[in-house]
């Protein structure tokens, strides 16, 4: 073994060590969410999660948290309406940022620079100070559809786009322009090149965008609770809130139902994950 490759095996362990105490903090979090969610409310308030390693075979472990959550009121519907709410606001930011991506890269029009780096720039925008002007728009006194989900697809799209458009652009931006050029001397019209060739070359990164839109949609609780309510058209993530009373009481029944409305997201990411790593890297160092 050359001593170069002897170096290169001893500098890999530290990345490596490194990852792995990464995962390790990361996951904290999430193990003591789901050690709490087996816990009854005593418990929780005598001794804090990591006490249930000592005890593993204790009578501190309990289903009734979960058994409350699922037969909370209306649970059934708020999974139905987040659905209702996430797969438009997802489908619709990625379609028209995927439009946007291609004139951007392959199109040339008065402008497109500037125009560009005005709308990454809207990355920069808080959603809180964009609310009080977007009630008064969606509201009775503008377009009256506050309340309706038509809302929060538009904001979900409009707060989307900024993200979407400069992900799918650089990715679009490492595609070969042989074969654009190609299909613009066999005569392919831009609409005939974006849908038989640039989308089918995009799946990657258009499906990385749909895992990180759809997680964000499902667990957005101020636009849902704002232009929603909590009412039938509640989502889930709003109906969960609602478990938690204003003194506390109830948290170990919203730990619960976290991992509960946790179903669908990990479900969408484990159908899509050989996609998630390719299409956010791909176009990371051009554009």
């Amino acid at each position: 073994m050359s001593a170069k490759t002897e170096e290169r095996g001893r500098t890999g362990w530290f990345p490596r060590i490194m990852m792995v105490l990464l995962a390790l903090l990361w996951t904290i979090p999430s193990l003591g969410l789901l050690i709490s969610s087996f816990r009854p409310r005593i418990a929780l308030e005598q001794s804090g999660w990591w006490t249930a390693f000592f005890m593993p075979f204790g009578k501190e472990w309990t289903l009734d948290n979960y058994r409350t959550a699922l037969l909370a009121e209306d649970m059934a519907g708020s999974f139905i309406n987040s659905i209702v709410v996430a797969i438009p606001a997802t489908v619709l930011p990625i379609m028209f940022a995927a439009f946007a991506a291609y004139a951007f890269t392959f199109m040339s029009f008065p402008g497109k620079d500037i125009i560009f780096v005005l709308i990454v720039a809207l990355l920069v925008v808080p959603l809180q100070a964009t609310f009080v002007p977007l009630l008064t728009l969606l509201g009775p006194e503008g377009l009256g559809i506050n309340g309706q989900f038509l809302a929060v697809w538009l904001l979900h799209t409009g707060f989307g786009m900024p993200l979407a458009v400069y992900t799918i652009r650089n990715y679009m931006s490492t595609l070969p322009r042989d074969i654009i050029e190609s299909a613009k001397i066999d005569g392919a019209t831009h609409f005939q090149t974006f849908w038989r060739l640039i989308v089918p070359m995009s799946i990657p990164v258009l499906a990385a965008y749909a895992i990180l839109q759809f997680v964000w949609v499902w667990n957005d609780l101020l636009i849902a609770l704002l232009f929603l309510g909590a009412g039938d058209k509640s989502t889930v993530i709003v109906n969960l809130a609602s478990l938690l009373g204003t003194q506390g009481q109830g948290a170990e029944v919203l730990t619960a139902g976290a991992f509960i409305s946790m179903i669908v997201p990990l479900l969408v990411f484990f159908g899509l994950q050989r996609y998630f790593v390719r299409g956010l890297t791909a176009g990371a160092v051009k554009g």
